[in-house]
């Protein structure tokens, strides 16, 4: 199962920690790890492309995606929330492979 964690202050996303496999298929047909990986890709992808490497940490590994806001920044929290509510939605349609929770 991947859980996904939101450490929340004031409404606003500090950080988002990932981890797990969905085990909903075999490596290379499972939909669910698929769809989690690539909201995380398309996230930390935006969050580049628009410069804003210095307002964030991150760390990528293998079933392992963690990011912590250095410096609070309006597009990063609205691109954080992005996720969260793709990971919601994730977890509406396949609740047996992916959990989130909220923390603060």
């Amino acid at each position: 199962m991947i859980k996904a964690s939101y450490l929340v202050e004031n409404g606003i996303i500090q950080s988002i920690e990932i981890s797990g496999h969905a085990e909903y298929d075999h490596s290379g047909k499972d939909i669910v790890c698929a769809a989690v990986s690539t909201a995380i890709i398309v996230t930390a992808n935006a969050i580049e492309l628009l410069d804003l490497n210095s307002n964030r940490e991150l760390w990528i590994d293998e079933g392992y995606f963690k990011i912590e806001v250095l410096n609070n920044n309006e597009i990063v929290n609205k691109l954080l929330l992005n996720l969260e509510y793709t990971l919601y939605d994730l977890e509406k349609q396949y609740p047996k492979y992916i959990k989130n929770q909220k923390e603060g």
